[in-house]
């Protein structure tokens, strides 16, 4: 049998190391993972071997170190390509969230069989057409070879990895489960895709249908009404009041158009740089929730997210004080996010998740009595669970029946705009075609 070194973390997250005899690589992790510690590097100790496999190692290990150090002279010979490094920083592709699903459900595989864990990143590397990723997973395995826990070496990468994504790492490191927690994270970043896809197909109808409407506008406004105008202008004739008013608004476009671009563009910019600060982005997540049709909608994922947050967070074992910390910045909305903390801060103080939760006014009654059995009985991580599947039910119902809402209300709007265009453009034609006949 071999002999192999390992590194590991025990059940209180401790790095431990040593050595042991196994017959194979696979067969040191099964019986490492069977003293309830998770393998982070395991290699073979070929010193400890016969001493013709011991020569015979050393001599393939000298190959290796001359053909190492000639590597390293030839790049010590070469320049950096500055065009190589400004292509790939063109290039680079962002970290999608089905490559982060991808990730979480290998990681869940290879960890479930007993892989350490250098292994299992070293092959997902090759496994991943994301450059940016494959070079995200190589810093993550240097950073754990050097001694660094996986969610510390993945909390370097605070853009790609959540907070809850590194809780949920760290407690799986922590009780030697890092499959269960992998697998509780590719749930749900499948659940929060699946609820973008709904919500982007429910509102790409009357984005779509808005955009025509304004693009229709500018034409008439810009080319259609100043051919009419000169017509009216030409025949001298009375125009109604109708008239008069598309004829000044189309002017004042035709003149000022450079002016209302600018204020167009600077507005959005501003509005942008309003809801990316802290007291904007408060204020803009309040008014989300007011808004018509829409409001109830973003209300309802929210606190889906709580929900089903916090029953990860609890079924995890992370502490609830703590917990509510990292649901807070799950929840997407950081007007929820405030009231989160509020009842953080009441459960801290040793007011009941109950009374915590009544006072923040968020949740209905039904929820409200869920909540209070669970604590009661001890069942909170699994009675949220069924509140954030009753939340996703309802955000899934609205959604279908937005667009049966909305539909009625843009064609209104099409027919408003038929309406004031008949009203101003044809009928001083209708007036002039009429006093002709006579």
């Amino acid at each position: 049998m071999a002999v192999y070194q390992y590194k590991a973390r025990n059940t209180a997250g401790e790095m431990v190391s040593g050595i042991l005899e196994a017959v194979n690589l696979d067969a040191a992790a099964s019986e490492l993972l069977g003293r309830g510690v998770t393998p982070i590097h395991i290699n073979e100790d070929k010193s400890r071997r016969t001493s013709r496999e011991k020569s015979n190692g050393d001599e393939q290990k000298n190959g290796r170190s001359a053909s190492s150090s000639g590597g390293q002279r030839r790049k010590a010979g070469q320049s950096v390509n500055a065009m190589t490094v400004l292509n790939f920083q063109l290039t680079r592709k962002k970290i999608k969230p089905e490559e982060l699903i991808v990730f979480c459900r290998q990681m869940q595989s290879l960890t479930k069989a007993g892989l350490p864990l250098d292994r299992a990143l070293h092959g997902l590397q090759s496994a991943t057409k994301n450059e940016t990723f494959r070079k995200l997973l190589r810093d993550v395995q240097t950073n754990l070879e050097a001694g660094q826990s996986l969610s510390s070496s993945l909390g370097q990468h605070p853009k790609v990895f959540s907070k809850l994504f590194l809780s949920l790492v760290d407690v799986g490191e922590s009780t030697g489960r890092l499959d269960i927690a992998f697998e509780q994270i590719g749930r749900y970043l499948q659940l929060e895709k699946n609820t973008k896809k709904q919500v982007s197909s429910a509102t790409r109808y009357p984005a779509f249908v808005l955009l025509t409407i304004a693009v229709a506008m500018v034409i008439i406004t810009y080319f259609v009404i100043p051919a009419f105008s000169e017509t009216f202008a030409r025949l001298g004739a009375e125009l109604p009041v109708e008239t008069r008013i598309l004829i000044w608004i189309s002017d004042f476009v035709v003149n000022w158009w450079q002016f209302m671009l600018g204020a167009i563009v600077a507005g959005a910019v501003g509005f942008y740089t309003w809801i990316n600060s802290k007291v904007g982005r408060l204020i803009w997540d309040h008014l989300k929730l007011s808004l018509p049709l829409a409001g109830s909608i973003f209300e309802r994922v929210a606190l889906a997210r709580f929900a089903r947050t916090f029953s990860m967070v609890l079924r995890a074992g992370v502490p609830i004080v703590h917990g509510m910390g990292i649901v807070s910045g799950a929840v997407g909305n950081r007007f929820v996010a405030r009231r989160v903390l509020h009842m953080r801060e009441g459960i801290a103080r040793g007011e009941s998740l109950y009374n915590t939760a009544v006072a923040a006014d968020m949740f209905s009654p039904l929820v409200l009595q869920m909540l209070s059995v669970g604590e009661e009985s001890g069942t909170i991580d699994q009675l949220l669970e069924e509140v954030a599947d009753f939340y996703d039910a309802e955000v899934e119902y609205d959604l279908k029946r937005l667009g049966e809402v909305i539909e009625p209300i843009l064609i209104m709007v099409i027919a408003g705009m038929v309406l004031v265009l008949a009203l101003g453009v044809f009928l001083p034609i209708w007036d002039l075609s009429s006093a002709v006949s006579r």
